[in-house]
């Protein structure tokens, strides 16, 4: 390992006036953890803790809005209100204290909202083109719509300099003001459109509007795509003279994107997901560095400290953002000070967090659950003030793992059993899925952790409820997940596969026509059908009663998902719902597919049919160790939820607790599990 001493991340570097502690920075991205347009105290802790956890510069207000008719599409923080400005200083108050420097990105979002939220305002851009992922059809902004955004961003600007920001960084890449600069986006015949000059005319106007109204001292940045990568789009010569262009208008430092962000396709290649190269720009942003005089700094799929170092060391960068993989472990930079960098966290690339803001309202990790809960939930587990307790944790899928890594990190003596060989459960099922084999570091880093602290894991064994007992434990955890569920079926459950038998292989060497059914919405089925394309034998049918594909697969990760259909031209049907299957003369299968629209039966005759509708609970384990346990397997929800130890007592001759999570509940996801697992254990 590097010394500290000589890791190019732990260096400062000076930006202006202000010194950094070192090259990381958490870049400017939109939690939506912000309460009435504001970063309170949940948005405040939450960069606090990258703060406490060493980040030289952490960013704010991923696209913090300037104006009402810039309505919040992602929970975005409310420039425009004066009564932001205490909330922002203190957020700058608390993350200074901790050492670290702040800054926050300004924008308006021109299209890249909806015209149906906020005040109803109509939304402005260069000119009237939709944004296809928000759906917003805008005007072509007027000059007077021009005058009152430039007044705006500058007022906004002074807010946060009144707010005791470091500095602000314009957005530039899908908003307003990247809309005029774009040829894909501007079509103006006036001042405003045409050739370069004309089109970069209302940015740099924003900019001088900026410096203005800051002053010299404030630091000024922006964030903007070098390249559109995308026909009719900005190319990298156009957008160089711009970004030098706005050097000389003030902007202190860029912060480079490749792409656009429109589509789910090109913002899946903007921002990139698991199954890609990890840090895949950094030679174009090297490119643009060396011919900048501005300090340059980027971010993307740079998830692991090596490729960070990489990428100052070969001086491609100046300033390293780590966004995503200081997500999953906020306390990164700290870890490699104390030359702890094995202990790491890995940002695995599942993109949750930026799907989950969609999916469930605002950013989760999806094997972090303490992120955006610190005021409840702690990065650092401390060690129990209490009675070291026995516990016996049964499966070693992410629920288990996580429960047995709490307990131990609580300082408890542990033991888990683990049926299979093998640890990891479903989420080794869904790493199976090549592209998505990073999932596996979920359970790697578990494993490690828990070796470190001690815990005595046992593969193989399938553990019966004299086994548990011969630990005598204080407390059991049953963690066993569950099984696919084809019960819902009217008939024929024997003779379908599940995708389970797709992702092991015990569907061997499928031929010739194949349904697949998902009744699920998410991940299993759709890694199914890519696995299943990597055979050139099959035609594939995919069938939902949904009204639309894989509701649950956010935009970050469907685009890899339909280009294995497309690339394998997988039928979609939508809207049918599986009622049965029998075998045919000839040996096939017969799958009757029921319409609730038109209330009428249709046949499909196929090869095979697999199907994906959830698993149930394997609690038989559960079930047989509910009589000698104490709470009789209760979970008090209202000491859950304030994060307090169990106490339930149902039966006083019982010699344990004993309780159940992840999928041994309910078929839920990974976050789910090791959320279940983390809050029931923490408390203990």
């Amino acid at each position: 390992m590097p010394s500290v001493i000589l890791d190019p991340l732990l260096q400062p570097f000076r930006l202006k006036h202000l010194t950094l502690r070192n090259r990381v920075v958490s870049t400017s991205h939109e939690p939506a953890f912000g309460e009435d347009g504001m970063p309170k105290d949940r948005y405040r802790a939450y960069h606090v803790e990258k703060a406490r956890g060493g980040v030289g510069l952490t960013m704010i207000g991923g696209s913090a809005v300037v104006s009402p008719d810039s309505p919040p599409a992602f929970g975005n923080l409310l420039l425009y209100r004066d009564d932001i400005v205490p909330w922002l200083r203190r957020l700058a108050d608390e993350v200074h204290e901790a050492g670290a420097a702040v800054m926050c990105q300004v924008t308006h979002l021109g299209r890249r909202t909806s015209n149906f939220s906020g005040d109803w305002l109509p939304v402005v851009s260069a000119s009237p083109l939709r944004e296809p992922a928000h759906r917003a059809f805008p005007k072509a902004a007027e000059s007077w719509d021009l005058d009152r955004i430039v007044a705006d961003y500058a007022s906004a600007a002074v807010r946060c300099r009144e707010g005791g920001l470091d500095g602000i960084e314009l957005e530039a890449y899908g908003h307003l003001l990247d809309s005029f600069l774009s040829p894909a986006t501007n079509h103006r015949e006036d001042e405003w459109g045409g050739g370069l000059e004309n089109r970069m005319a209302f940015p740099r106007r924003v900019i001088r509007a900026v410096r203005e109204a800051v002053g010299p001292d404030f630091i000024v940045g922006i964030r903007m795509s070098l390249d559109e990568a995308q026909p009719g789009g900005l190319t990298f010569d156009e957008a160089l003279t711009a970004a030098q262009r706005y050097a000389a208008d003030g902007i202190d430092f860029i912060s480079t994107i490749h792409g656009s962000i429109e589509r789910d396709a090109s913002l899946a290649k903007a921002i990139p997901s698991i199954g890609t190269p990890l840090g895949p720009y950094l030679d174009f942003t090297g490119e643009i560095k060396r011919r900048l005089t501005i300090p340059v700094m980027h971010a993307a799929r740079i998830a692991d400290v090596a490729t960070a170092r990489h990428a100052l060391r070969e001086g491609l960068l100046d300033l390293v953002g780590m966004t995503r993989a200081q997500i999953a472990d906020p306390h990164l930079v700290a870890k490699v000070k104390a030359g702890q960098e094995d202990r790491i966290r890995p940002c695995v690339g599942a993109s949750y967090c930026l799907d989950a803001i969609y999916d469930s309202g605002d950013t989760k990790c999806v094997h972090n659950p303490s992120v955006g809960r610190e005021l409840h939930l702690p990065h650092i587990i401390s060690l129990t003030t209490g009675r070291r307790r026995k516990a016996v944790v049964v499966g070693a899928g992410p629920a288990g793992l996580e429960a047995a890594r709490v307990l131990g990190e609580r300082g408890h003596d542990v033991v888990l059993f683990e049926a299979s060989d093998q640890p990891g459960g479903q989420i080794r099922l869904a790493a199976s899925n090549p592209r998505r084999a990073d999932l596996i570091q979920i359970v790697d880093w578990r494993l490690a952790e828990c070796k470190i602290l001690g815990v005595d894991l046992r593969l193989g064994v399938y553990a019966e409820p004299d086994d548990i007992l011969a630990e005598h434990p204080d407390l059991v955890i049953v963690a066993t997940g569950g099984t696919p569920d084809r019960s819902f079926l009217t008939a024929g459950e024997g003779l379908v596969s599940d995708t389970w038998d797709v992702m092991t292989g015990s569907l061997r060497r499928p031929r010739g026509e194949i349904l697949v059914y998902d009744d699920h919405g998410g991940y299993p089925a759709m890694d199914a059908v890519e696995v299943l394309t990597a055979s050139p034998d099959l035609r594939i049918e995919y069938v939902t009663p949904e009204r639309a594909l894989a509701p649950d697969v956010g935009s970050m990760n469907s685009p890899a998902y339909l280009r294995a259909f497309t690339a394998h031209g997988v039928t979609i049907t939508l809207a049918r719902r599986l009622r049965s299957v029998r075998r045919t003369g000839d040996g096939r299968l017969a799958a009757t597919l029921y319409s609730e629209y038109t209330e009428a039966e249709t046949e499909r005759i196929v090869d095979h049919v697999v199907v994906e509708h959830g698993t149930l609970p394997t609690d038989e384990l559960y079930v047989e160790l509910l009589l000698g346990s104490t709470n009789f397997g209760e979970v008090d929800h209202r000491a859950l939820l304030a994060h307090e130890r169990q106490d339930v007592v149902r039966n006083e001759a019982g010699r344990y607790q004993l309780f159940r999570i992840g999928d041994a509940v309910a078929s839920r996801n990974i976050h789910a599990a090791i959320h279940d697992a983390l809050r029931l254990c923490l408390p203990v």
